[in-house]
């Protein structure tokens, strides 16, 4: 396989778990330590504002935005012309065939014919 290097395996949940033990490990040796903290403690300050009021989205300036009439004129006037049926074309239903009933002098059904209208 030459190509083997183009396609990257994910990463599974136990390569993550040695991954974060091994860091744990790290910061351990080198003189860190962990406070136990008791269940239902946040560790976020009550007082402070959420965390997506603090958040920005869009850091770059407005910019101004350049009407150009024309064009947008130009693309209507298309749209439009799509959208309008011609007369000629007949993309609505196709003409189908009628049956109708031939009677005879009496008023009785003699028989059935097809007529294109």
């Amino acid at each position: 396989m030459a190509d083997s290097a183009a396609v990257k395996k994910p990463t599974s949940k136990d390569e993550i778990r040695a991954d974060l033990e091994a860091q744990m490990e790290r910061f351990l040796d080198k003189g860190g330590v962990v406070q136990s903290v008791p269940s239902g403690i946040s560790g976020k300050d009550p007082n402070e504002a959420p965390l997506f009021l603090n958040r920005r989205l869009f850091l770059e300036p407005r910019t101004k935005r350049t009407l150009v009439p024309e064009v947008v004129a130009a693309i209507e006037e298309r749209r439009k012309s799509r959208l309008k049926r011609n007369s000629g074309t007949g993309r609505g239903r196709l003409q189908r065939p009628k049956r109708k009933v031939i009677y005879d002098d009496f008023g009785e059904p003699l028989r059935k014919v097809w007529v294109d209208e």
